[in-house]
């Protein structure tokens, strides 16, 4: 087997995902043979760099012999059960740890397979908390250029054009507040002001708020200052209105605390998880609550407001084991300050990318780094060009359009950063 050979059986038959599948007739189709650490391998021998984490999901590195293990002891005893009616130790346990774990007042576990469906039961579950209440809110309230997945419902919340303008008439209805412009204070005043107005203004149909803690994962890795979450909370307090907090990309260590919540102190009422859940071992996403949403649906059968959501494979047990071997590496090896460590260093290679005359800006928020290149024409195709540069060279990248960013596994080596960002430096050097 060969790169060649499997990459035409792949085009045959597989459509892939986020692709426009014509360019493949020139751009290169990447089998992946085999994946160790921070390192993927081809059929032809080439190894790459994952600086992207495989779409963000990698913590603790490719085929991690306790993760491995762990996995393969649950595999002799059950692989999955039906979660209604039933359930079993990987998920009690699971969900004991998280409830610890996350920010005080999540007592409540409810599971879904990947980010956009953990995303569309918070929707569900505020819409329908506030239902069983007598209130009818129906609207929305996400940031402008946010992400939430493809799923109607998270793609309805979302305000990335690129995804959402083809299905604009399939997607209900939601209202945009201002995203902090900038990570300064000021912004978040500024941005925390304009959405209270709106508050006053709709209060009483507003059902949630939807945002990315601190970083905008899809919306080009832009970042704001942590004090925009502390006041967005208060104004919900005072408008009942729930806080969903999205994330799945930004949870488990990304941003320098466990979850972003955490830095700024607060409880929102819906923290929805999945990405690093399992390590990137296998898709599991948890919406947690509270005790006082969940008593909203706490009552005899005949009142008819229980929740009636469910996902076929929720609380899968083979995920709920990757889960927590995952949370058993967070234990183990001090890894959040281990992190620290690791941000400081990218943080530091960063700086060289402001030498370059066609970089805006960069950013960092823990172990998330942004360059933002000058403008470019759309059909300049940067990003591409700084991606097939990345794999001729030995690192993966997938720039969002003019911005390169850097989200590697916890586990690289000071001197992986410097290839990496090396590698996206000569890149951009080139354009």
């Amino acid at each position: 087997m060969n790169n060649l050979e499997l990459k035409n059986r792949d085009l045959d038959v597989l459509w892939h995902p986020c692709t426009q599948m014509k360019d493949h007739e020139t751009l290169p189709l990447i089998p992946i043979k085999r994946a160790h650490g921070v390192y993927l391998e081809d059929f032809d021998g080439n190894s790459y760099i994952d600086a992207i984490s495989s779409w963000w999901v990698n913590l603790f590195g490719h085929t991690n012999s306790y993760i491995n293990e762990k996995i393969k002891e649950q595999l002799d005893t059950l692989e999955h059960v039906i979660l209604a009616g039933f359930t079993h130790e990987q998920v009690v346990k699971l969900s004991e740890r998280l409830v610890k774990l996350t920010p005080d007042g999540l007592n409540k576990c409810f599971y879904a397979d990947n980010g956009s469906s953990a995303v569309e039961v918070a929707l569900k579950m505020s819409f329908h908390a506030h239902k069983n209440s007598s209130k009818n809110r129906k609207l929305f309230v996400s940031l402008a250029n946010s992400y939430h997945g493809e799923t109607i419902g998270a793609l309805s919340v979302g305000d990335v054009k690129l995804y959402k303008e083809t299905y604009e008439p399939l997607l209900i209805q939601t209202i945009q507040t201002s995203v902090p412009k900038d990570m300064s204070i000021e912004a978040a005043k500024e941005a925390a002001t304009e959405f209270e107005e709106l508050c006053r203004e709709k209060s009483n149909e507003i059902s949630a708020i939807i945002l990315e803690p601190l970083v905008q994962g899809a919306g080009s890795m832009h970042m704001y200052h942590k004090e925009f979450l502390v006041l967005v909370r208060d104004i919900c307090n005072r408008y009942d209105i729930h806080l969903i907090a999205d994330e799945v990309m930004v949870g488990f260590g990304r941003t320098g605390e466990m979850f972003a919540c955490q830095s700024a102190n607060i409880t929102p009422d819906f923290l929805v998880l999945s990405k690093g859940l399992t390590g990137g071992y296998l898709p599991l996403s948890v919406v947690l609550t509270t005790n006082e949403i969940y008593a909203k649906f706490y009552c005899d059968y005949s009142e008819h407001k229980a929740f009636l959501h469910s996902h076929s494979y929720t609380g899968n047990a083979l995920a709920c084991a990757a889960a927590n071997a995952t949370l058993d590496l967070f234990e183990r090896d001090n890894v959040i300050e281990k992190n620290r460590k690791t941000a400081k260093y990218m943080g530091d290679r960063l700086e060289k990318f402001k030498e370059l005359e066609n970089v805006a800006s960069i950013r960092q928020s823990g172990m998330i780094c942004a360059v933002e290149l000058k403008e470019y024409r759309p059909e300049d195709r940067v990003g591409l060009k700084v991606y097939q540069y990345g794999l001729d060279n030995g690192v993966l990248l997938r720039p969002l359009g003019h911005i390169i960013y850097f989200m590697p596994p916890y586990i690289i080596r000071n001197e992986e950063i410097d290839k990496m960002m090396d590698t996206a430096y000569e890149a951009i050097k080139l354009l």
